[in-house]
């Protein structure tokens, strides 16, 4: 084995992934071809390892397993497809921009119920804030 190669516990420790994992991305399509050894057990390059880190971030931002087994399977077809990439990783990009948008806004009604309860604790730290200071208004949300 050269140093260039890993074992299936080697890319499991360094990925964080389980063998298990593994062995599904490779038997489910996921995977590009991933070398053997003589002995016939898996060998991993570098360039295994950065695949597994994409289709890691693709899975992380939700992108279905038919989609990275098709763009899977577009890559290992070689060059001519790129147009057919291109289309899915953009189709790809505008899902994950609307996932941001839609995180922002629940991230600003987050941000609004802490500067709410922000206001409200520091409107009683003293007791003498809490006799002088006239409690915060209402809101239509409740708390």
């Amino acid at each position: 084995m050269t140093s260039a190669e890993l074992t299936i516990a080697e890319v499991a420790q360094r990925t964080g992934l389980t063998r298990h994992t593994l062995r599904y991305y490779e038997r489910d399509g996921l995977m590009l071809d991933v070398g053997r050894a003589g002995s016939g057990h898996r060998r991993y390059s570098e360039r295994d390892l950065g695949w597994i880190e994409l289709i890691t971030k693709l899975r992380a931002t939700g992108m279905p397993i038919r989609e990275v087994r098709r763009y899977a399977g577009l890559v290992r077809a070689g060059d001519g497809n790129e147009d057919e990439r291109l289309a899915l990783l953009q189709a790809h990009r505008g899902r994950v921009l609307a996932q941001l948008d839609a995180m922002a806004g629940y991230l600003g009604a987050i941000e609004e119920k802490i500067g709410y309860y922000a206001r409200a604790a520091g409107a009683c730290e003293s007791p003498d804030s809490y006799l002088s200071s006239p409690r915060p208004a209402a809101a239509s949300v409740p708390r």
